[in-house]
């Protein structure tokens, strides 16, 4: 195998050509044999990680190769030594040797050289007009020369160049070309290098699911390999950062950390990695441990002399360190130095540091310094989206700290805008709730400029401003996907068979390892659903919502500071009142959610006195709103920590029909809804409940003509076909609520769990639905007070009303319940009014069920 050949196997084969080489050393090689030896094993070396070897090996080439008359290879060799010492930490060294081989070249090899020269300027070094040029040339020199694998190069390393430089379409088209061409050549690992670069030009127009499809094919391709591509990580970490992942991001970059530090990797990527770390930690909330990794990545790119690198590692580590607390003199001066760099090097991260440095000058009540970088900063609101989010809260800042409140709320109105665009683009509802959480400073500024004037239609315009902004945005069906519906299916067996075995032996962990990687599987292709950039959100009118409640009374709660509050409207009034600490209501519910489902189980030796929690739990949600409460139907609008309420325990809604909604404005759809067509009714009774079987027999009396799913035949295929666009469903069956993952919350069927990311497969939901044997009223807050869950997403789809209740409750005495229910139900009652009508004071299960929607 001639060199150029052994070359080309150790960029799409490394493990093959590595083998190759080290039979070729093992004999009695030439010196131009040995040069092309140690030089593919070099290059397998550096991109396996471990760029110790690599230089070694590259050195042993490069001695080989001078012993020989070839001095186009020598050139390409030495050339690439000096990419690895630049990898390594040796800068100076390793540019040097890239310029003594550059000038006086031509054609292929002028080409070949500048690339390697080119990727060293920008991707190491930051230095993109410089590098830039290199590859332009490059791309020029090799056009049409017939060398597949370079011109591949060429237009990669240019897409890279132009990406970084904020220009992604024509970056993504070079992508697009590269990856043609290194499929052609065969080049897989370089392939796969293409396609998760394309991820990121992808990532920077705004698109993340496309972003996470790609990083998830190249990921893919590379573990079957055994290369480690640290970039991939590094990106991948970026893009769940964005999204609001912070969990998913940690566990992909401390994985990508421990393998490169075994490895003894490139100290020029391990230092990216590092500041990846020091990002994800940050999101995470643990800042020692960002200050920590960020301190590490900036001494190493110091030590590299890669000044972009340093300055936004830098740049992380002050952040930290202000999100911490810091507010001294010498994180100012810091703060401005960056800044300055940032300025030269790149104008869209400058508007962080501006930004960063702006709010630390606030801080220490330095108004002049303030005013000049938070205006440097908000110049940036009209260029690109991350700068522009930057831009746009410093120009709330500003505006703020002048005392010109109309100019604050503009633009307050204007970043809440571009976060809800944002938003649109991102398909699953996962992404959609955790990205709202970057709009909460805005939003929190408005309101409490809201608060501090006492206006309760300001704070109720901008509570729904914000809140379940991903509720009030059309939901994205998962796309058709035969390997979603095989994973769900997958999984469901799996959990059945491990929740019917009694087996505690060695299987069992084996068991979990493989419903984790079901779990995983489901949810990464979830993630990758594209949004609807023609989606709209309609906003809250207020006169049509004062009109929609008649006599109705709305109690929105809204948490500002760790301070509870109420707005109240009724009778073309709006008020704001405020109720107490935030803490004091949510320990009350704590107690009375452990009352409730003590009660239930019958576990107790003594009764609770359910009254006199009620009451406590009245006091600390509502305060004295109840003189505002009239005499009808009310609709409350918790926040997400409080979204688990149990509003008949209140002593004061009691009887009262009371409707649970995320928004004011989500209230007002429900309302509009329109049931189906054509009536059908379907009850479907799961596995494994004491009463359930009774419970689906009695209301089947009631409703002659319904769709009976029970005894073995409500598998989830057949429910989910029953009840799509169904006018209403009674499921009697248990049900999960996972913690750690509400989108796997569950209702267990005959064939196992149906899960929520099941029912986001419907076409449309069931206008309404009553979920009788389980905590299903539960969600998980996200993000920006959003809740996801199995009834959140349930209303998200479409569905009318919800009945569910918010603790487990006693199967025998949820059948009589159930049937009252269903009488007023028949009798034209709503599902607040219905439920409202079937509440007993003295039983603690009445008390569990809420009724959610209109």
């Amino acid at each position: 195998m001639d060199a150029d050949d052994l070359h080309a196997l150790a960029l799409s084969r490394p493990t093959d050509a590595l083998r190759i080489a080290r039979d070729v050393l093992a004999g009695t090689p030439t010196d131009a044999e040995a040069a092309a030896a140690h030089h593919a094993a070099g290059l397998v070396h550096r991109d396996f990680g471990d760029i110790r070897e690599a230089v070694a090996e590259l050195n042993e080439a490069y001695r080989s190769i001078r012993r020989t008359t070839d001095r186009d290879r020598e050139a390409e060799i030495l050339a690439t030594l000096g990419v690895a010492l630049v990898m390594s930490g040796h800068t100076k060294r390793g540019l040097a040797a890239l310029d003594s081989v550059v000038p006086g070249r031509t054609g292929v090899l002028a080409g070949r050289l500048l690339i390697r020269r080119g990727w060293v300027l920008g991707a190491l070094l930051g230095r993109y007009a410089e590098a830039l040029v290199d590859i332009e040339q490059a791309v020029e020199s090799l056009a049409g020369t017939g060398d597949l694998v370079w011109e591949a190069r060429a237009f990669q390393m240019r897409a890279m160049v132009l990406l970084a430089m904020g220009v992604p379409d024509r970056a993504d088209d070079d992508f697009a070309r590269s990856e043609e061409l290194f499929a052609k050549s065969g080049q897989e690992v370089e392939y796969a290098d293409a396609r998760q670069a394309r991820g990121a030009a992808a990532f920077a127009r705004g698109d993340l699911p496309t972003a996470l499809q790609l990083l998830d094919d190249a990921e893919q391709l590379v573990e079957g390999l055994g290369v480690l591509e640290p970039d991939l990580y590094a990106n991948k970490c970026l893009m769940l950062l964005a999204a609001g992942l912070t969990h998913e991001a940690l566990v992909e970059i401390n994985s990508a950390l421990e393998r490169i530090e075994e490895q003894g990797g490139s100290s020029a990527r391990h230092a990216e990695l590092l500041l990846c770390a020091g990002l994800a930690a940050h999101a995470a909330g643990a800042f020692e441990l960002a200050e920590r990794r960020s301190q590490d990545a900036v001494k190493l790119f110091r030590r590299q002399q890669r000044p972009w690198w340093a300055a936004r590692a830098e740049l992380a580590l002050l952040q930290t360190r202000f999100a911490r607390g810091g507010r001294t003199a010498p994180l100012l001066r810091a703060g401005r130095r960056v800044s300055e760099v940032l300025d030269e090097l790149d104008p869209d991260l400058a508007a962080e540091a501006h930004l960063l440095t702006g709010r630390i000058a606030l801080a220490r009540n330095d108004s002049a310094e303030a005013v000049r970088h938070l205006g440097i900063a908000a110049r940036a609101r009209k260029r690109g989206l991350r700068a522009r989010g930057a831009g746009w809260l410093a120009q709330a800042l500003l505006h703020q700290d002048g005392g010109r409140s109309r100019g604050m709320l503009g633009a307050c109105r204007q970043g809440l805008s571009l976060i809800e665009i944002y938003v649109r683009t991102l398909g699953a509802t996962e992404l959609r709730a955790l990205a709202t959480a970057q709009g909460a400073e805005l939003a929190a500024m408005a309101l409490r400029y809201a608060v501090e004037r006492g206006s309760g239609r300001q704070v109720l315009e901008w509570s729904e401003r914000w809140r379940a902004t991903v509720l009030a945005i059309p939901p994205v069906r998962p796309q058709a996907d035969d390997g979603l519906v095989a994973d769900l299916a997958a999984l469901r067996d799996l959990t059945q068979r491990m929740e019917s075995s009694r087996d505690r032996g060695p299987g069992t962990s084996q068991q979990h390892r493989e419903r984790q990687r079901l779990e995983s599987a489901v949810r990464q292709r979830v993630l990758l659903t594209p949004g609807q950039l023609d989606e709209r959100r309609e906003r809250l009118r207020m006169t049509e919502l004062l009109e929609k409640l008649g006599d109705r009374t709305l109690v929105e709660l809204v948490d500002l500071e760790d301070q509870l509050y109420a707005v109240v409207a009724s009778r073309g009034q709006v008020r704001l009142r405020p109720i107490g600490p935030t803490a004091v209501a949510t320990h009350a519910l704590s107690h009375a959610l452990f009352a409730l489902r003590r009660e239930n189980a019958r576990r107790g030796r003594h009764e609770l006195m359910l009254d006199t929690i009620g009451a406590r739990l009245e006091s600390a949600l509502l305060g004295d709103t109840l003189q505002h409460l009239g005499d009808g139907a009310v609709v409350v609008v918790p926040t997400g920590r409080l979204h688990a309420v149990p509003w008949s325990l209140l002593p004061s809604l009691r009887t009262r029909p009371t409707s649970v909604v995320p928004s004011a404005a989500a209230w007002v759809r429900a309302m509009r809804a329109e049931p189906p067509a054509v009536e059908r009714v379907v009850l479907v009774g799961g596995p494994h409940l004491s009463a359930g079987r009774e419970e689906v027999r009695r209301l089947a009396e009631l409703y002659p003509d319904a769709v009976v799913l029970a005894d073995g035949s409500a598998t989830a295929d057949a429910v989910l076909e029953a009840i799509d666009g169904a006018s209403l469903v009674h499921v009697a069956a248990h049900g999960t609520f996972r913690a750690d993952s509400p989108l796997f919350s569950a209702i267990e069927l005959d064939d196992g769990p149906l899960t929520v990311y099941d029912f986001e497969r419907l076409k449309r939901a069931p206008h309404r639905m009553v979920l009788s044997s389980c905590s299903s009223a539960l969600g998980g807050p996200s993000g920006a007070d959003e809740l996801v869950g199995l009834v959140s997403a349930l209303v998200a789809l479409g569905s009318a009303g919800v009945v569910a209740s918010v603790v487990p409750v006693s199967d025998p005495a949820t059948v009589p319940l159930m049937l009252r229910l269903h009488e007023q139900l028949r009798a034209g009652d709503g599902l607040a009014e219905a439920l409202a009508r079937t509440h007993d004071s003295a039983d603690a299960t009445s008390q569990s069920f809420i009724a959610l929607g209109a």
